[in-house]
């Protein structure tokens, strides 16, 4: 359903708001090809009235002969601002960058991070950005749950379905998506909701099933039926199943990268406003599914790259699944159980 310019205005001075953003400061926003026009012109107005010299740096496609989908996440490593300097230097040069464009998993975004600009990735549907309009109740909850992650040694994965899997953790930091900016150098996503680190290298081992009705992205579909992958030393050594492993297997083979196998991101949705149907109402092309990356409760993986931690593995193969009904638990204490988070759990570091 349609969002009123007034509405969605009101979400972007909210997100502006929690993201600090001072009269005075400078706006970049980075558009493209795809970029939603409403939310393009909402965001002109409410950064303008919050006092802010606000620029627009429209940026050529690029990739679209390599992917094998129209989806911005199917086809990763290479932006616009790629050998771009004069573009790099704009943003940098910029207190906050508004990206409608879409710059995830690039060595250019940790370069314009490391500069101490904000950078706020906002390319969801207009409604869908309304109805997550971040709150600070939702970056108190993403923040106690990355202390829980920081703190822990192990993350132990389990289902009805057959999951089992072991990651060891300590070597990469948490990362945390509560949907706005409020510190130079971050980054985040609006809408979110969920927490995420990576395991170790090579230290992730067993087995995780896929059951019935979760979901693989980008592809944007729901299982049809189980899939299994071997997980062996931190890389996906095998994936059976039916039609949906044979789709996964092409569309991964068609990188020609081994390096996309490998565990990539881990972790559990905390976003009580997403849902896990919403990707089944709306047309492939309309949305990236971050429902289905922040419904609470879900254990989201994912294969292929660690840039965003400052790894070097740069593949252009990033696959995302979040599964339900799983049981999350760090060293030995379960923060969802059975796709339900554990609010004690959840809560315990806020309230300590």
């Amino acid at each position: 359903m349609a969002i009123s310019d007034h509405e969605l205005t009101q979400a972007w001075t909210t997100v502006l708001k929690l993201s600090k953003l001072e009269p005075g400061q400078t706006v970049t926003i980075l558009t493209g090809a795809h970029t939603h026009p409403q939310t393009l012109a909402t965001a002109i107005v409410a950064a303008q009235a919050a006092g802010a010299i606000v620029n627009r740096l429209d940026m050529l496609p690029v990739n679209g002969g390599k992917s094998h989908s129209r989806d911005p996440l199917a086809y990763l490593g290479t932006t616009p601002l790629t050998g771009n300097a004069a573009a790099m230097a704009m943003c940098k040069a910029s207190d906050l960058v508004l990206d409608l464009m879409l710059l995830l998993f690039s060595p250019e975004q940790v370069e314009i991070l490391e500069s101490g600009t904000k950078i706020l990735l906002a390319v969801e549907p207009p409604e869908v950005l309304v109805r997550m309009t971040p709150t600070l109740q939702d970056g108190e909850r993403v923040s106690a749950a990355g202390e829980r992650i920081a703190a822990a040694k192990t993350m132990h994965v389990t289902s009805q379905a057959g999951t089992d899997l072991i990651c060891d953790l300590g070597q990469y930091p948490p990362v945390l998506e509560y949907g706005f900016v409020d510190a130079p150098g971050r980054w985040d996503h609006w809408p979110s909701g969920f927490v995420l680190t990576w395991p170790n290298e090579g230290g992730s081992r067993g087995r995780i099933v896929v059951d019935r009705g979760d979901i693989l992205l980008p592809m944007k579909t729901y299982a049809s039926a189980p899939l299994e992958m071997t997980v062996v030393d931190g890389y996906v050594t095998k994936i059976d199943g039916g039609l949906d492993a044979e789709l996964l297997l092409d569309y991964m083979a068609a990188f020609d990268d081994p390096e996309g196998f490998a565990m990539s991101h881990i972790g559990w949705g905390l976003q009580d406003r997403a849902r896990w149907s919403t990707l089944g109402l709306y047309d492939r092309e309309q949305t990236i599914a971050m429902d289905a990356r922040a419904f609470a409760g879900n254990f989201l993986f994912s294969l292929g790259p660690n840039t965003e931690v400052g790894g070097a593995r740069n593949t252009a193969c990033h696959i995302d699944i979040p599964l339900r009904g799983c049981t999350v638990s760090l060293d030995g204490v379960d923060v969802v159980r059975g796709g339900r988070v554990v609010e004690a759990e959840a809560t315990k570091v806020a309230a300590e």
